[in-house]
């Protein structure tokens, strides 16, 4: 059993980042660890709540000051905030970000993004190079059609199987890919979750408690609520602009070493994308690693593998 890591840092700070008010909690288990900076999934998943599972599955602190982020928007924010969210506004406050932890630690900063913030992460890095070490990209969303196309057709086919007759109206009623609106992207979670494609064997419902959950006993009642909210807002801010995403399009110029992971049960990762993207990309270094009986969510899934990486970038 993993042994969880006492905190000698543990502090969570307000920062004015171009013009918004944003949080981040600040967690190792010495002082002096060299910095790793959280980019959470989403769109407008908030990330605080998550910090318990973090440190349970991962441990990160034991050799690492981990920072928690959330983004512009995200959790305990003001609709205010929920409102002025972009994606390019996401990865200037990322860059923002960025040169604050180097200016409170003087040393370059491992990145783990994951899913959409993976993308935000690859944009960002490529003009703040001298203030990050590596990209550890978890499942990073690059081309929006062709993971729709691809969630899709997996979705049809399992309506089509022989345990299909539970999921095939539901299938049905969601309908085609782009989703620009909430609605259908939530129900499409919900699908994709039932079939263990975002945290291999967990459910939508078993997902949907754990979070509400943390939610709730991380930002309170009300925090909670707004937290509740802002993905509402966030999502309809930004889905739109993440239905045309398309990395290869414009690649970013990435010039530290990046680490691609993957889950072989993620159908939002189709192999394509695998294969191409960190090609496109050229980094100087790259690695690629597909790990089995893992979903979108491969940290949470392969948490040991995960961490490897993380300490071998």
């Amino acid at each position: 059993m993993k042994t969880k890591t006492s905190l000698a840092i543990d502090r969570t700070m307000t920062l004015n980042i171009n013009g918004s008010r944003q949080r981040i909690r600040l967690c190792a288990g010495r002082s002096g660890l060299p910095p790793l900076l959280v980019v959470q999934a989403g769109p407008a998943l908030p990330l605080l709540n998550d910090v318990p599972k973090f440190q349970r599955l991962l441990n990160l602190e034991k050799d690492f000051l981990v920072g928690y982020w959330d983004q512009r928007g995200c959790g305990n924010a003001s609709a205010r905030d929920a409102q002025r969210v972009s994606l390019a506004q996401q990865v200037d406050d990322l860059r923002s970000v960025l040169r604050w932890l180097y200016g409170e630690t003087r040393q370059r900063a491992l990145i783990l993004g994951i899913s959409i913030g993976g993308t935000i992460t690859l944009r960002a890095v490529e003009h703040e190079a001298d203030v990050v070490k590596a990209v550890i990209a978890i499942s990073p969303d690059s081309r929006t059609a062709t993971s729709d196309e691809a969630a899709h057709a997996f979705l049809q086919q399992q309506a089509r199987g022989p345990d299909g007759r539970q999921i095939h109206r539901r299938v049905m009623t969601l309908g085609p890919p782009p989703y620009m609106d909430p609605a259908p992207l939530q129900r499409r979670a919900r699908l994709l979750a039932d079939l263990g494609t975002i945290e291999h064997g967990k459910t939508f419902g078993e997902l949907l408690g754990e979070f509400l959950v943390a939610l709730f006993r991380t930002y309170g009642v009300l925090g909670g609520v707004r937290a509740l909210r802002n993905m509402t807002i966030v999502q309809r801010k930004l889905l739109p602009e993440i239905a045309s995403l398309d990395l290869f399009a414009r690649p970013p110029r990435v010039t530290v070493p990046v680490h691609y992971v993957f889950g072989e049960q993620d159908v939002l990762s189709p192999a394509s994308v695998v294969k191409e993207l960190p090609a496109a990309i050229a980094a100087p270094a790259t690695t690629v690693r597909r790990l089995a009986n893992a979903g979108h969510m491969v940290h949470f899934d392969q948490p040991d593998i995960v961490r490897s990486i993380v300490e071998q970038a």
